[in-house]
Formats: structure tokens, sequence, C-alpha cells
């Protein structure tokens, strides 16, 4: 996987060559599939190789709906689901983000705090390629599927549904829950989500089998 990530890292520093501008990737799967790994491995490689600050990191998780107002609207267990985000709200950002005219404050979703600080990360005007990773970028429903002419290249990782079910129960134990918890969370939201994510996506130009 070394020389894949080596060899992607490279073909985005040639993309953002040849057209001359800044370019947004795509980084999509279902949740558990790896796409903040990816992310945050292929943005120290590209910096290293473009002996600048080149790359940075856009993701939808900054946009989770506050738990108040999900809990306003019973959606707290759905949380994670596509209409618990503020997909309007993030393909603004998106828009706005490749129109590359000023640097963007943009909010960072903190797990620990299970809430989206706003402004809490910079995507400078100098960065030529940003990466974007979320799970429904790809996603044919609206409005998210307004995403997918903003992109330049688009990567979605596969996982098989048994090794999406063990990261996601795994995901769930080490937050605190216990071993019954840990699976409903996974059973009930995670993996409905990760269902629509894999039976209703837009084309990608690499498809990475990533278990």
């Amino acid at each position: 996987m070394t020389h894949e990530i080596e060899a992607i890292a490279d073909s985005l520093i040639e993309l953002q060559e040849k057209h001359r501008k800044r370019v947004l990737i795509a980084i999509a799967g279902p949740p558990g599939s790896g796409k903040s790994t990816l992310a945050e491995t292929l943005i120290p490689l590209i910096n290293n190789k473009a002996n600048s600050e080149a790359a940075a990191i856009l993701p939808m998780d900054g946009f989770h709906l506050d738990n108040n107002i999900l809990d306003a609207h019973s959606s707290r267990d759905r949380k994670g689901a596509p209409h618990t985000f503020d997909a309007e709200g993030f393909i603004e950002l998106v828009t706005r983000i490749a129109a590359a005219q000023a640097s963007v404050a943009v909010p960072v979703f903190d797990r620990h705090l299970d809430l989206a600080r706003a402004g809490a990360r910079i995507i400078p005007l100098s960065s030529k390629i940003i990466i974007v990773e979320g799970n429904y970028l790809l996603l044919n429903q609206q409005p998210w599927d307004e995403l997918h002419s903003l992109f330049d290249y688009r990567i979605y990782l596969d996982v098989s549904e048994h090794v999406l079910s063990e990261r996601l129960t795994q995901r769930w134990l080490d937050h605190g829950h216990t071993a019954d918890q840990a699976l409903t969370r996974a059973e009930s939201n995670d993996l409905p989500n990760a269902r629509l994510v894999a039976a209703h996506r837009l084309d990608a130009e690499m498809v990475i089998r990533n278990a």
C-alpha cells in the first residue's frame, strides 16, 4: 500500500502541474473505510515532494449539525447520516475554496467534544492541492450530487461490509462503549450509512480496495 500511496501523491502533483491551478481531490467512502488515514498520509507526502505547503485537507465532518439541533429533530441516534449534516453549507464552502480567491477558515469536528469547532483550520490561498474527505462526496442524491463537478479527481475507498463492521464496532469500543452498545451503534446507524454510500455513488477516477 505504501508504494500505491506514493504513486497517488505523484499523480496528484502531476495533475496540479498539468492544470496550473488549484485542484480539489475527493476521497470518498463509507464510514470506517480509511478516508482520513489516506488523506492525512497524502498531505505530508505531497508537501515533501513539492518542497512546499502545497497540499491542505478539508474534512466534511466539520459540517455535522450540532447535537442540540439533532435532539430537537429526534435525530441524534442517526448522527452521521446525510440529513444530519449541513450539506448546503458544505457545498458553498467547497465552491468558495475551488475559486481560490483567498485563504478560508473551515470548521473541524472534534470527536472528543462531539461537536464541530468553527474556524478551527485555515486553507491557505497558497495551497494548490486540496484533499476533501468525507462519506458523501460522491453520493448520488440531492444536494450532495452538486459536489461531483467541483472535484478535479475522485478517489473511492471500497471496503467489505464485514471489515467495516469490525472497524466501526471497534471505534465505538474505543469511545468507551460496552461490546453490546458498540455493536448496536455500528449496526443501527453506521452500516446503513455505509450501504447507502456503496449503493448510490457517482463515478470515481480511482477505486481502492482498502481491506
